[in-house]
């Protein structure tokens, strides 16, 4: 079997070395992907964005499974384009990818399915929504621009003058960009957040261990919100009992809405949770697999992936056997550019990957990677995921940061703390 991994981040690396290990798979291509997929797959010099020369490229290799990694070719429609052209695609169609691509759909969606969720409000004037926040409790809110925005398009707020200026920096001054035409405001929720990733062909739901993302840039879940500064897995605070009821008030009924909208959800449905004294609500939800998340998740899953993926695509995940996972935990840590999430130089090169490989058990996912000649320089904010397996979370960490600390580049930064709350 042949397989197209369409993006260029950590999760696509993490996608490319678990297709590479079935035995099913063949050969494995990657577009665009960066320095690391180069070492574990074919790099294809066709962006995520091109849709017509994915489709082609896929078309003329006779690629048996594309599998889209990032959400933006996804809200564009690659998946149908893909599906016309008679190719076999892991994602969900542009119609089901709204659920990602509009927080305001979703939010609705969420609503009429009467799934758990906080309470919000649309909209798309500046002074109305001023208005409303000035009538409401002056307590925590979340202000996000309904369209995406790389992961950053989502505004904590502790009072109503802070309310006020997220209004403004999304609405008024668009910071980020047409992402931010229209907002939803919705109470802000306190409690451990949890991400839950499931598998789904529109019909069977096959949930993956649960995993914890850091968010927030900084140690001790200070400083501003990221794509994620590591992630570890499983997360003991999702308890079986838990679980199951996160799939029957949330994923069951998300699922049932897509399909009476006569737009079934394939691909990964990744739901953000957030466990409050009310019980777990959904935050919001994702159309594909998460970045950390995937890197935990699949050192430590056992089963065939492309078979998993496949049988999902052609709408037979119900044949599939019950996931094998590795006994073991596991850490990602994400190691970033200087500046990041801010503005961040380039093209900085990074020493240490050959001695972090050789640390037992890691894995170094690359994400904002490029080859430049013989080197391996930054090319992203986020540029790597250092990830370990360990008996404990404690010796999981513990050889993340081993070898993380073997890598080097100018400016180059990590969290610290990544797994502690796991502890």
């Amino acid at each position: 079997m042949k397989v197209l991994v369409v993006g260029q981040g950590g999760r696509e690396h993490a996608l490319v070395w678990k297709l590479k290990q079935s035995p099913s798979v063949e050969t494995v291509y990657c577009a665009p992907g960066n320095a690391g997929t180069g070492l574990d797959a074919i790099n294809v010099d066709i962006a995520d964005s091109d849709i017509n020369g994915l489709v082609d490229f896929a078309t003329k290799e006779k690629i048996d499974l594309v599998v889209v990694g990032p959400e933006a070719p996804l809200v564009a429609g690659l998946t149908d384009r893909m599906i016309n052209a008679g190719l076999r695609v892991f994602g969900p169609s542009k119609a089901a990818a709204a659920l990602e691509g509009s927080k305001v759909f979703s939010k609705r969606l969420m609503k009429s399915a009467n799934v758990p969720t906080a309470d919000f409000s649309v909209f798309d004037h500046v002074e109305l929504a001023k208005q409303w926040v000035d009538q409401v409790d002056d307590r925590g809110w979340v202000v996000k621009a309904n369209g995406l925005a790389a992961g950053k398009g989502v505004i904590v707020c502790k009072n109503r003058q802070e309310t006020h200026d997220a209004i403004d920096r999304i609405l008024k001054f668009r910071e980020f960009g047409d992402a931010g035409k229209q907002i939803v405001i919705e109470e802000l929720l306190v409690g451990q957040e949890a991400s839950i990733l499931a598998i789904t062909d529109g019909r069977t739901i096959v949930p993956l261990e649960v995993a914890q993302d850091h968010k927030r840039a900084y140690d001790n879940d200070e400083g501003p919100n990221t794509g994620g500064m590591g992630a570890y897995c499983p997360a003991n605070v999702v308890t079986p009992e838990l679980m199951e009821e996160i799939t029957k008030t949330m994923l069951i009924p998300t699922i049932h809405a897509m399909n009476q909208r006569e737009t079934p959800f394939r691909g990964v449905l990744y739901a953000g949770v957030m466990l409050t004294e009310d019980g777990p609500k959904t935050l919001e939800y994702n159309v594909r697999f998460g970045d950390p998340e995937t890197q935990p998740v699949l050192m430590r899953l056992k089963s065939d992936l492309a078979q998993i993926l496949l049988a999902a695509a052609k709408g037979q995940l119900h044949k599939i056997e019950p996931l094998e996972w590795d006994t073991r935990q596991a850490v990602c840590v994400v190691m970033a550019s200087e500046g990041y999430p801010g503005d961040y130089t380039k093209g900085l090169p990074i020493t240490g990957l050959d001695a972090a490989a050789e640390v037992p058990d890691v894995k170094v996912f690359h994400a904002g990677t490029k080859l430049v000649g013989k080197n391996v320089v930054n090319n992203g904010g986020r540029v790597l995921g250092v990830t370990a397996l360990g008996d404990t979370f404690a010796d999981a960490k513990a050889r993340a940061y081993e070898a993380a600390d073997l890598i080097q580049w100018p400016g180059g930064w990590c969290r610290r703390d990544i797994s502690d709350k796991a502890v």
